[in-house]
């Protein structure tokens, strides 16, 4: 027989961000709780709203399932004693299980026999296991917490009500000076407390006190809403899915409705405006069917329909202040010139053990020259570079962007253009935040590009100097996510810059500002974040990538493509481990060995010179790799006829010194000893 539980943990409003991952956290450790525990059931059923975190199991077995498990214990020569009674180590064996000797069978093991003892445990009743939930609340973890009132604990918020029911039975127990019951609240203003019947009528109940418990017909009814606006209204509206997730968690009864405002503000840039409706008030976008943007904006309030007109004003009212300030300060930072918002940036700090915005400036335009040549741009391109360099930060001193920090780079674009700059420079100016989160938009010039690049090496190899180094989670100089944009353009504009060779000539540039140091584990930053882009990679294919001797992104990671794709072939296995042996033996070599064809012995360490010396690996890394499998007849065919190790030292060096010839070459691709292939 089965039962439906529900458990809902009451409290105060939650952070919007916090919602989802907490609903899916309870979810999954209830889930782990009641397998760990041996109770099986169908299927879990998750609900969240500002100021509740529920799940559902339906289908809860009534009990455990009984467990019968066996023991190994010491083997029987230790087991008995002399005059063949049990030793104390069989006994305090058995005593450990909860068992007797009289427990104890002998079975046999690899021709040895060994004490085994079988243990059965009848399965507890689910009420009796289910005495453990405050436990699995008590253990979910979350970005902030607090404690509140007496208690020492922290949670993520106070807690107020602890609903847990079997079918309509409500069970007994206690979670931070709450006692469980079928008490749940409803909407904080149309509301009130409310009793929940059963397990399975959670939702009706709270939909009785304005309280929409799934956030899947949440979201759905926010979006029918909307679209029922763009309907009656011949408009369109861009329903951000990120946004809809946040307001989704800011309600628990939502109405949407339309407000709008004073067509002069369309005249101040729609970045600006977007930003004031979408980033600060939470509001979607309205344009016209031709995308223009309409002085118009949509809300979602958490409440029913009554009074709107009034809530519709107050939103309105609060949303002209915004705009008022972004017409304000577009009008303004226009009568601002460009060289002396740079001239200020000596004034400021970019970091106190760095320097300033000015010296970082100077830095990432040095670094920059330096990647125009290795990026091959044309002298127009380097030139706007050069100019872009100079001034990039400048719109950072903007009132604009002092107020909607969200807007750096993109008015600076706008302020530039505005002042005569070149468009090339301007976009570089905008570009040069890209990549600004870990899947975020790429520059789309190379002149932005190459700006983004230089900017960011220089924050990263400065902050590494000064020994500002992430570690664990811990990186609030976000060198991670600039390090991964790093990445990310050079694999996107497929530049074969080797990324040693540049580091090491970035730590030989003098400046009067700072002086790079940390290579090492600069490069080895570099490096993780590379593992990071191969994905799902296998860890061998990857550890093989990263010891090659190539360090160039694009290069790498077309390399464990080619890797992942060919581990499905046929040769693979074969072919890999011939060149895994040739690897290995090559490591053995002396570092000054050279090949001399006088000292051959016989017609393969020939065959295997001829075709070693004859490679070029050319074409894509999947070509390169197809090059090398076709070497494993020769190779095979070398070992099968050569004793490499052999006790001439001449003819042993010569011959590893071959081995390190193809180990040369193949190394561009990967070390293949580091692949697994059983």
């Amino acid at each position: 027989m089965t039962k439906n539980l529900l458990v809902e943990l009451g409290l105060e409003e939650l952070p919007a961000y916090v919602v989802t991952p907490s609903e899916q956290q309870l979810g999954q450790q209830m889930a782990d709780f009641l397998k760990e525990n041996r109770l099986s059931f169908d299927t879990i059923q998750t609900f969240s709203t500002p100021r509740r975190l529920a799940v559902r199991v339906i289908g809860l077995a009534d009990q455990q399932t009984d467990l019968t498990e066996d023991f190994k214990g010491p083997s029987k020569k230790i087991a008995l004693d002399a005059e063949g009674h049990f030793s104390k180590a069989a006994q305090g064996f058995v005593r450990g299980k909860g068992l007797t000797v009289d427990d104890i069978e002998f079975r046999e093991v690899k021709g040895e026999e060994y004490v085994y003892v079988t243990k059965h445990e009848a399965g507890k009743p689910a009420r009796e296991v289910l005495a453990g939930i405050p436990e699995v609340l008590a253990s979910m973890t979350f970005p902030v917490s607090m404690h509140w009132a007496g208690n020492s604990f922290e949670y993520i918020r106070p807690v107020h009500t602890l609903t847990v029911l079997l079918d309509d039975e409500a069970l007994d127990m206690d979670f931070l000076d709450i006692h469980s019951g079928r008490i749940s609240r409803g909407h904080r203003f149309l509301g009130q407390e409310t009793e929940i019947a059963s397990a399975d009528s959670y939702e009706d109940d709270l939909r009785k006190v304005f309280v929409i418990a799934d956030a899947k017909e949440r979201e759905a009814l926010i979006v029918e809403q909307i679209k029922a606006i763009e309907k009656e209204q011949n408009v369109v509206v861009d329903i951000d899915a990120e946004l809809l997730n946040e307001v989704l968690n800011l309600v628990e009864y939502p109405t949407a409705f339309m407000g709008s405002f004073d067509t002069k503000y369309l005249e101040v840039p729609e970045e600006v405006l977007v930003t004031s409706m979408k980033n600060h008030q939470r509001y979607f976008v309205v344009r016209d069917l031709n995308g223009k943007l309409k002085p118009n904006f949509i809300s979602v309030r958490n409440g029913n329909a009554e009074y709107l007109e009034n809530v519709i004003k107050g939103n309105e009212k609060v949303l002209v202040a915004r705009l008022e300030d972004g017409e304000f300060f577009w009008r303004e930072d226009q009568k601002l010139k460009i060289a002396d918002l740079v001239a200020k940036l000596d004034h400021v700090t970019f970091h106190e053990k760095i320097g300033s915005l000015s010296e970082h400036m100077e830095r990432s335009r040095v670094i920059a020259k330096y990647l125009s040549e290795k990026a091959g741009l044309s002298a127009d391109e380097a030139a706007s570079l050069d100019r872009a360099a100079q001034i990039y930060k400048f719109d950072l001193l903007t009132g604009m962007v002092g107020e909607f920090d969200e807007l750096q780079g993109i008015m600076g674009e706008k302020y530039a253009l505005l002042a005569g700059e070149d468009a090339a420079v301007a976009a570089a100016i905008r570009e040069h935040y890209l990549p600004n989160s870990a899947d975020g938009d790429l520059p789309e010039t190379k002149v932005g590009a190459v700006l983004a690049l230089a900017d960011k090496l220089d924050t990263l190899l400065s902050f590494f100097s000064v020994g500002l180094i992430p570690s664990g989670s811990n990186d609030p100089y976000a060198l991670r996510r600039a390090t991964q944009g790093i990445v990310r353009i050079l694999d996107a504009f497929g530049w074969h810059i080797p990324m040693d060779e540049l580091i090491n000539s970035l730590y030989a540039l003098s400046f009067d500002s700072l002086t790079y140091d940390n290579k090492v584990d600069v490069i080895n930053f570099i490096k993780a974040r590379v593992d990071k882009m191969m994905g799902k990679t296998p860890k061998d294919i990857k550890e093989a990538v990263l010891s090659g001797s190539t360090f160039v992104v694009p290069d790498m990671l077309a390399a464990a493509e080619a890797l992942v794709k060919s581990a499905k072939a046929d040769n693979y296995k074969p072919a890999v481990e011939s060149l895994s042996r040739v690897f290995n033996l090559a490591e053995k070599a002396d570092a000054d060995v050279s090949v001399n064809s006088n000292l051959f012995e016989n017609d393969q360490e020939k065959a295997l010179f001829d075709t070693v010396s004859a490679l070029e690996l050319k074409g894509t890394k999947a070509e390169q790799l197809a090059q090398l499998f076709a070497l494993s007849p020769v190779i095979d065919a070398f070992f099968d006829n050569t004793m490499v190790m052999t006790e001439d030292e001449k003819v042993k060096n010569n011959r590893l010194a071959i081995l390190v010839t193809l180990t040369d070459k193949a190394k561009t691709v990967a070390a293949f000893n580091k692949l697994n292939t059983k």
